[in-house]
C-alpha cells in the first residue's frame, strides 16, 4: 500500500495513486475522526476526478463529525435500497400479486406463509438471481419440521409469484423447475349410510338456512367450495336445467345438468338483491362458512379429518361410482375434472360394483342351473339343440 502522506489539514491525509483516465499520478484523499468513542477512518475521493483538495476534505470531515453527511456505507446501503424499489424483487412480487387475489382465508394463509417461509430467504431477491440450491435448502429444512403438503403449498406460493412476474412482463423467471415434495393427497373422503343421515338431519336443524342449502348443493351436485362461492343466479338455467360453472378449476367454463333435488332446493332458497346465490357480508361474494360449516359437522359426529364441503363432493362421486350405473368418463364430466387421472381416484368404487355385478350375475346363474327359479333344472344341452 502508497505511504500515507500528511496536509496541513489535521485528520486530512492522502496517498498517491495512478490517475484514472490520464498519465501520472493523483491523490487520493482520506480522513480520520474521532466519534462517539470510536475512530474513523475514511477515503472521501481523488484529487482529479473529485476535484478534490485538501481544504474540501477538510470540510466533508468536519460535516461527517457533526453528523451532517452520511458514511460511506451509509450511502452505499441509500444507493442499493434505491436500486432494490427499482427491481422487481420477491417482495415487490408478492405485493403486486396479492393486489390481484380475492380476499380471503386462502389469501390469509398465504400471507402467512409468505411472511414465515419465502420473505426471510427470498424478499430482497429478484427471481432472476435465485438458484436452485437456494430453493433446496427451503424444502429440505422446512421438510425437517413441516408436512410434506406444507411444504408443497410454500413452494407452489413462490411458483405463482414468479409466474405472475413473467406473465406480465415485469421480470424474468427462474432459469429452472421448482422441485416440490411428492404428496399422497388421493383421499376420497366418504360416508357411511349412518353418517350421512346424521349429517342430512343437522343440516336440517341448523339456523343458518344460506349455509345448510349450500351444504346440500354440494352433495346434490359434487361443485367445488368456491364454485358455490361464485355461483350466481344468472349461472343457474332453470328452462334447461342446467347450471354454469364461471371459472371453472378444471379450466374454461364448464355447465353440470340440474336434477330435480336441485331444482327444487333453488326454487325455495331464499333469493336476496344480491346477485350472488350464497351471498357474504354486504351482498358479496362469500369468502367463507367455517363457522355454521364446523358447527353442523359437530353435531352430526362426523370424524375430525372430514372436510365439509370437499367431502361433500367426495361423497356425491362415491355415491354415484358405488351405484355401478355411471361409467368413469360421465363422472369426470359432471365433477369437471380436467383429467382423467383425477377421477381415477374413484376407480376403485367402480371395481366393487363391477364385482358386486359379477357376483350377482354367478347368483342368478347358480339359482338356475339348480332350478331355484322355475322350480326345475334347466337343461343347457336342451336349449342349445
Amino acid at each position: 500500500m502508497a505511504k500515507r502522506i500528511k496536509t496541513s489539514y489535521p485528520g486530512v491525509y492522502y496517498r498517491e495513486a495512478r490517475r484514472i483516465g490520464g498519465k501520472g499520478t493523483e491523490r487520493v484523499y482520506y480522513i480520520v475522526f474521532k466519534k462517539n468513542g470510536k475512530v474513523h477512518e475514511e477515503k472521501v475521493g481523488r484529487q482529479f476526478v473529485d476535484d478534490l483538495t485538501p481544504a474540501r476534505a477538510a470540510g466533508i470531515r468536519a460535516e461527517r463529525i457533526e453528523g451532517k453527511r452520511p458514511s460511506p456505507k451509509e450511502k452505499r446501503e441509500k444507493a442499493l435500497k434505491k436500486a432494490r424499489v427499482k427491481k422487481w424483487t420477491v417482495d415487490r412480487l408478492w405485493e403486486s400479486y396479492k393486489a390481484t387475489r380475492m380476499p380471503g382465508r386462502s389469501l390469509v394463509t398465504d400471507e402467512s406463509r409468505y411472511n414465515k417461509y419465502l420473505k426471510p430467504v427470498f424478499g430482497d431477491k429478484e427471481p432472476k438471481d435465485l438458484i436452485r440450491l437456494d430453493i433446496d435448502r427451503l424444502r429440505i429444512r422446512l421438510l425437517k419440521g413441516k408436512s410434506p403438503q406444507t411444504v408443497k403449498h410454500v413452494l407452489n406460493l413462490l411458483t405463482w409469484i414468479v409466474n405472475y412476474a413473467v406473465k406480465n412482463g415485469l421480470c424474468q423467471g427462474l432459469s429452472f423447475h421448482v422441485q416440490k415434495p411428492t404428496v399422497n393427497n388421493i383421499k376420497t373422503e366418504d360416508l357411511t349410510q349412518e353418517q350421512l343421515a346424521r349429517l342430512l338431519d343437522a343440516i336440517e336443524k341448523d339456523s343458518n338456512q344460506q349455509v345448510a342449502d349450500l351444504m346440500k348443493l354440494a352433495l346434490f351436485t359434487g361443485m367445488r367450495r368456491g364454485e358455490l362461492f361464485k355461483l350466481r343466479w344468472k349461472d343457474i338455467d332453470f328452462e334447461r336445467g342446467f347450471i354454469n360453472i364461471r371459472n371453472s378449476k378444471g379450466g374454461s367454463d364448464q355447465v353440470i345438468p340440474m336434477n330435480e333435488a336441485v331444482r327444487d332446493l333453488l326454487a325455495l332458497h331464499e333469493k336476496t338483491e344480491s346477485p350472488y346465490v350464497f351471498p357474504g357480508q354486504g351482498g358479496k361474494q362469500r369468502v367463507t362458512a367455517q363457522i355454521a360449516v364446523n358447527r353442523i359437522k359437530k353435531r352430526a359426529e362426523l370424524p375430525k379429518d372430514f372436510r365439509p364441503l370437499h367431502g361433500l363432493r367426495h361423497t356425491y362421486a362415491s355415491m354415484l361410482v358405488s351405484s355401478g350405473k355411471v361409467d368413469m368418463y360421465t363422472l369426470q364430466k359432471l365433477l369437471t375434472h380436467k383429467s382423467p387421472l383425477m377421477t381415477q381416484r374413484y376407480a376403485h368404487l367402480r371395481d366393487e360394483a363391477l364385482k358386486k355385478a359379477s357376483d350377482l350375475a354367478g347368483d342368478i346363474i347358480g339359482d338356475a342351473l339348480n332350478g331355484k327359479a322355475s322350480g326345475k333344472v334347466i337343461n343347457l344341452k336342451e336349449q342349445n339343440e
